[in-house]
This record gives C-alpha cells, structure tokens and sequence, in this order.
C-alpha cells in the first residue's frame, strides 16, 4: 500500500471538508435530496425525495407498500448537491483543456433508514415540510391530538435517517495556485454567466489569502478597512435597512419592504468593513433592455472617499447591467455624481416627446 499517496489524498479532502453545520444548510435548501440504501436482498435503492431536515435527522414520507419501506433498519446515506460554477479552460490555459473544471458544494448524511412512530414527531416533520412549500399558510396546523390528523398520522408511513456522520465537501479552487485563482475570478467577470458574481464571492470566501483582482480593487486609500462585493447574500439584507435608514427616497415605504427588495435585485454589489459589516451598496434591477440603477448609499462616516463612485462603476460594470442599452435611474440632489457616469436629464434625451411618464400607486 502507498501510504504517501494515502496521505495526499487526504490532504486533498481535508481542504474541500465543508462543517458540519454548513453542509446541513445545503442539505435544507436543497429542492430534493437523494437517498441511497439497499434492500434486503442487497439490491441497490437511489430515489429523489422531498424531505425536511431536522435537527436530528431527515424526515421524508412513503408509502407502507412501496420500496423504501422493505429498506427500514439498513444502512443509508443521503445527498444533495449544487453547482456553483463550470470553469473553462481557457480562463487559466489558452491551449489545453486540462484546467477545466466544475465548482460545486455537496452533502452527504449517513445513517440507519429508520421508521417514526411518534405521532408528535411525525406530526412536527410533516409541518417543517409544509412550511416550507407553503409558507403563506392557509391550513389548519397538524398536531398529534387533532381529531382530523390523527388518523392520517397514524397511517402515513415516515421515515427518518439521524446524523450518525455528516461529510460536506465544498470544491471551490482550494488546491489551486492563487495566480490561478484571480485569473479564474477574472474570467468569471468576463464571462458574466448569471451565477458568475454569486460564484466569484463562493471561490473568495473559500480562498481568504488570494490577492484582489483588479476589478475587486477598493478606492487606495481603503484598501486596509474594505472588501468589495459583487454578489451580496441573505445575510446583507437586513444589513441594508439600518444602511438605509434615514434616506429621503425610502420615506414614506415600510422598513421590513427593504431586505426582500434588496434580494429581488438582478445586481446588488457592496463594501463589507474588516468585521464583516455592510458599509456601501448600490443594487440594479434589469431586463437586457433597460437597467434601473436604485440605493446607491455609503455610511456617512465614508463618503467623500471615492467609495460611491468605486460601486457606481462596479454595478455599471455587472454582467446584468453591462448589456443593457440604457440604465436610468432617479435621484433628488446626486445630478452631477452620476452626470460624471454620463448620465443626462432624461427629459433632453426623450425619444418620443409627446409622451408621459405615468406611474401607478397603490392607495391599500
């Protein structure tokens, strides 16, 4: 045995290893999730499964009758996946096809394929279900005790399989040089695919030490206190109402309106501080036609540092802006910041004069 080679490959393992915690999370947004068991014939099982992941396990239903339930008591392991992006080639080699590669992050629970007898727990795992596909409600909630779900309790087969070992492995360029690596972040941005920016801050994230590439670069004189973003998350959105606060063009507009919008953005790029905190974003929504360009804000302790004009370029820059033959926005007292973009009155460029620009409002 080459115990060398054993070791590398370990090696090699050991950096893509993705948290426990952090492989769980795949494992609950995923659409569906696959399970793999054999029967007791030792036959091979694969199946898709809509399943809810607990804390102490994943649950999915069945039927009494049907294949997963001739597995219960066998071993098992469940599995989701995502792709986060393909890598060509040619974004590190102009010639050969070696480099090319793909992205992705995937989990994989092993355990015993068990049934649940309790109706309480069978009753909380189909609610998480529930929950989950239809959040707006509209049903009369499950419970043990209820005399309309009792019975279907009793009678719906579920199963679950624990947390014996949660493996969670994010490939995300961790073995690459971190030349490598930029080039990669650099074609990315060239390419402009829709994941591409998301994918861009998965493969930063992944890679802490890289250098910045040049189209990540902050204003020089913040280079030590920012990191600039292309894509920001779920954890941004609620970082954005207390960015917002105060702004003129959000008066009179729910607070709680401004995480979901900010997630509805097309584009929505941004500055993080060194302890990770929101200080700058500027977000677009577009259609290949026409982009609209809205929140442009620095925290006032930034501007006039050149940190408003730096996103002002990066989200004009975006593969979702970038396309569009036009990008309007409004602004009450910003005319000449973004006259220096080459924006312009949108009066003096109308196409058709005699039209009116009309807007509808919702009065409840």
């Amino acid at each position: 045995m080459d115990h060398g080679r054993d070791t590398v490959q370990d090696m090699r393992r050991e950096i893509f290893r993705s948290a426990p915690a952090r492989a769980l999370a795949l494992l609950r947004r995923a659409p569906a999730v696959h399970l793999a068991t054999t029967t007791p014939e030792g036959a091979p099982v694969l199946r898709a499964l809509d399943a809810a992941v607990l804390d102490d396990g994943v649950y999915f239903h069945g039927a009494r009758a049907g294949e997963k339930a001739r597995c219960l008591g066998r071993p098992a392991v469940v599995s989701a996946e995502e792709v986060v992006a393909h890598v060509p080639s040619w974004m590190v080699d102009p010639r050969w096809a070696c480099p090319a590669s793909t992205l992705y992050r995937s989990v994989q629970v092993h355990g015993t394929l068990a049934e649940v007898a309790d109706l309480a727990l069978k009753a909380r795992a189909l609610t998480a279900l529930m929950e989950r596909w239809q959040p707006e409600g509209r049903y009369e909630p499950m419970s043990a005790d209820h005399p309309h779900y009792r019975g279907q309790l009793q009678g719906t087969l579920v199963l679950r399989v624990g947390y014996e070992r949660v493996d969670g492995k994010d490939k995300l360029l961790q073995n690459r040089k971190p030349e490598e690596i930029v080039k990669i972040l650099e074609g990315l941005w060239e390419r402009g695919a829709p994941g591409d920016p998301a994918a861009i801050e998965a493969i930063r994230e992944a890679n802490p030490g890289i250098p910045e590439p040049a189209f990540l670069a902050a204003p020089p004189e913040l280079r030590q206190q920012l990191r600039l973003a292309v894509s920001l998350g779920e954890g941004d959105a609620e970082q954005a109402r207390r960015l917002l606060a105060g702004e003129y063009w959000w008066e009179g507009s729910p607070p709680e309106m401004i995480p979901p919008v900010q997630r509805a953005s097309t584009a929505w790029v941004g500055a993080h501080d060194r302890e990770g905190r929101l200080v700058a974003m500027a977000r677009a929504t577009a259609d290949g036609r026409t982009a609209w360009i809205y929140d442009v804000v620095v925290a006032p302790e930034l501007r006039g540092r050149g940190l408003g004009k730096r996103l002002l370029r990066l989200l004009l820059e975006h593969p979702a802006v970038r396309g569009a033959p036009a990008a309007r926005l409004t602004t009450r007292d910003a005319q000449a910041f973004y006259a220096s973009f080459g924006f312009v009155d949108a009066a003096e460029r109308k196409r058709w004069p005699e039209a009116s620009d009309m807007v509808r409002v919702r009065t409840s």
